[in-house]
């Protein structure tokens, strides 16, 4: 699967993170999006649910976030969707592929415009 260029997307920027891009519903596909139980919780943006993505009879579990009522700070991405690059086979940045952020829980996208180190290398759980 590939996810397309994040060109429109309301980009979030953290601490020892590369970008994360959350994406307004009217430019994600969402009849390929299945809800999926997982929550978790970030001390800034509030609760996240979690979507797995459903193309042609594949699934990717949990590739896809969104926080629906987000804390007053991050009002703004309401409502919009973030996905992992991981899972996917081709996800760009104006035409750069991108590389996701190591470590299997944060969602950041890299690309040869950021500088690491990021959060989610070996030794870094406290950053």
């Amino acid at each position: 699967m590939t996810l397309a260029d994040t060109r429109g997307a309301y980009r979030t920027l953290e601490t020892s993170h590369p970008p994360t891009y959350y994406l307004p519903p009217q430019d994600v596909a969402t009849q390929h999006l299945a809800a999926n139980p997982r929550r978790s919780l970030c001390e800034w943006k509030g609760q996240a649910r979690y979507w797995d993505v459903v193309i042609e009879g594949e699934k990717l579990e949990a590739a896809c976030w969104s926080y629906q009522d987000p804390t007053a700070g991050f009002l703004p991405i309401a409502g919009f969707f973030a996905f992992y690059p991981e899972p996917f086979d081709e996800c760009l940045v104006d035409g750069e592929q991108v590389i996701p952020q190591p470590g299997g829980f944060y969602g950041g996208w890299i690309t040869s415009r950021e500088a690491g180190p990021f959060k989610g290398i070996p030794g870094s759980r406290f950053w």
